[in-house]
């Protein structure tokens, strides 16, 4: 799986682009209907992200006012992939067990 190409964040005068130019990403975790929507959200970058969670009105107002895009299957796969090595770590023996199921 190749990593997902992520736009580089540089304008052409070689500046920092404006907050308002860069994509602004999410990604809801929680399920449809509940109480609370509990997503992620990401500026530029969607592997760099917040974990945030609003009522649902506010959650669209936030959508709205941001002009967000939801992440694609295969920057949500980036994104899992990212907090797996986190979270069992490369090279080390939990690396290599946490795939393996009971003998």
């Amino acid at each position: 799986m190749s990593p997902v190409q992520t736009p580089v964040l540089r304008s052409v005068e070689g500046r920092a682009p404006r907050f308002e130019t860069l994509t602004k990403y999410i990604r809801v975790r929680s399920q449809p209907g509940a109480r609370f929507v509990e997503f992620d959200f990401a500026i530029g970058d969607p592997t760099l992200f917040v974990e945030l969670v609003m009522p649902p009105a506010a959650f669209e107002a936030f959508c709205q006012n941001n002009h967000v895009i939801e992440m694609t299957d295969e920057q949500m796969r980036q994104v899992d992939a990212e907090l797996e090595k986190w979270r069992y770590g490369e090279d080390t023996l939990m690396a290599h067990n946490h795939d393996r199921s009971p003998e």
